[in-house]
């Protein structure tokens, strides 16, 4: 079972997001088959991995830290999601399992995915 501990000075907004995340990570597992792909939106960037937890290794990740990409719109988080597909494929990743991390799927949440599914992930 997975715990997230809340602490008591964040905000309403981000403590019903760390509980809607640990509502999706009970049913969420990524395996050794079919790995998880994580994303975190911060204030500025947004990154995005593939996890395997029955190991509980990161097998690919990539963000806006690397490269010159914009920090903040929906157009580089589409080239994170881009990017991290093809790099997944290089390591003979074809199927994933989504992990929004309580975020709404909307906006640079969906553009990560939109990305992730054109460079050939299926998820």
């Amino acid at each position: 079972m997975i715990r997230i501990k809340i602490k008591n000075k964040t905000s309403h907004k981000v403590n019903k997001r760390l509980k809607n995340k640990a509502r999706i990570r009970k049913k969420v597992d990524g395996s050794g088959e079919r790995p998880r792909l994580c994303v975190f939106r911060s204030g500025r960037h947004i990154y995005a991995q593939i996890v395997d937890d029955s190991a509980g290794k990161t097998l690919v990740a990539y963000s806006t830290l690397e490269g010159n990409l914009d920090k903040k719109n929906v157009g580089s988080a589409k080239q994170v999601g881009q990017e991290l597909g093809k790099r997944a494929l290089g390591k003979n990743i074809k199927s994933v399992v989504f992990d929004r991390s309580g975020y709404v799927f909307h906006g640079r949440i969906k553009a990560v995915a939109d990305g992730a599914r054109e460079a050939g992930l299926s998820f």
